[in-house]
C-alpha cells in the first residue's frame, strides 16, 4: 500500500528544515547547479537528466521547477527516501531503486539516450577513492559531448587543521544563521521510523542495511581529489563555480 500525499509531505518537508542545519547555503548550492544544468542544455529541446542519490526528490524537484521540458532520471539506494520522492514529488522525475557505483546501476537506470548532465548533492561522499573512479568513468560513458557531471557536496580540505578550520566556520556560520534550531538528522530518523506509515519500509531498509555492513563508509575526500577522479575518468575541464567554506559545486565537462 503507497503512502499518502499527506505523510509524504509532513516527513519530506521536515527533511528540507533538518537539512538546513548542515547546510545554510544549501538553497543557493541548489540553484548554482540548476544555473549550470540550464546553461549546458540551453540548446537541448528535451534534456535528459541524472540525479545520483536523489534522497526524497529535493534537487529533482527544483530542476523540474526550473526546466520544466527536462526529462529526470533519479536514483537512490534507500526505500525510505525513494518512497517519500515518488508521493511528495512524483511528477518531477523517474524513480530508480539501485545502488551507484554497483555492478549493473547504470543498467537499471533504462536511459535509452545520452545524458545532457548528471547532478548530485551531498551523495558521494560516500563512495572510496576506486569507487568514485570508477563512477565518474561511468558517467562520462553516459554523457553526452559537452555534457556535465554536477556535485555538490562539503568538501573536506585535505589537511586536518585546514579541515578543522573550514569545519569551525561553518559551525559558527550556521550558529548565527538559527540553523541549529532545526532537528538534527538522526532525530528525523528516528522520528520517521516511529511512524506506522512508513513500517514496512523501514523494515526494508533495515534489511538492506544488513546485507550491506562495511559497505557504507563516509570518504568526505576532497574537492582536488574529485577533481583529479575526474579528469582520470575522462573529464578533462574541472572546476569549481561556487564555494562558500567547504561547500563547493564542482563541474566537470566531457570533452
Amino acid at each position: 500500500m503507497g503512502l499518502s500525499t499527506a505523510v509524504a509531505e509532513t516527513w519530506v518537508d521536515r527533511w528540507e528544515h533538518q537539512q538546513q542545519r548542515y547546510a545554510v547555503d544549501r538553497e543557493e548550492r541548489f540553484t548554482v547547479i540548476a544555473d549550470v544544468v540550464e546553461h549546458v542544455v540551453d540548446d537541448c529541446g528535451a534534456p535528459l537528466l541524472l540525479d545520483l542519490g536523489c534522497g526524497p526528490g529535493s534537487l529533482a524537484a527544483r530542476l523540474a521547477s526550473r526546466l520544466p521540458t527536462a526529462e529526470i532520471v533519479a536514483v537512490d539506494m534507500d526505500p525510505v527516501l525513494l518512497e517519500l520522492a515518488r508521493t511528495r514529488h512524483g511528477d518531477a522525475a523517474r524513480y530508480v531503486d539501485a545502488v551507484i557505483g554497483e555492478d549493473g546501476w547504470t543498467g537499471a537506470l533504462d536511459l535509452g539516450r545520452p545524458l545532457d548532465a548528471a547532478v548530485s548533492t551531498t551523495a558521494l561522499h560516500y563512495l572510496s577513492e576506486q569507487a568514485l573512479l570508477r563512477t565518474y568513468g561511468q558517467l562520462a560513458d553516459l554523457l553526452r559531448p559537452g555534457g556535465v557531471v554536477v556535485n555538490g557536496d562539503h568538501f573536506p580540505p585535505g589537511s586536518a587543521s585546514c579541515s578543522r578550520l573550514t569545519a569551525h566556520v561553518g559551525r559558527c556560520r550556521a550558529e548565527r544563521a538559527g540553523a541549529h534550531a532545526a532537528e538534527d538528522w538522526q532525530t528525523w530518523w528516528r522520528s520517521a521510523a516511529q511512524d506506522p506509515h512508513l513500517t514496512h519500509l523501514f523494515r526494508l531498509r533495515e534489511r538492506r542495511q544488513q546485507a550491506r555492513r562495511g559497505h557504507t563508509a563516509q570518504w568526505h575526500l576532497a574537492a582536488e581529489d574529485h577533481a583529479r577522479l575526474m579528469r582520470r575518468a575522462g573529464f578533462h575541464d574541472v572546476t569549481p563555480v561556487w564555494q562558500v567554506g567547504d561547500s563547493c559545486v564542482l563541474v566537470g565537462v566531457k570533452g
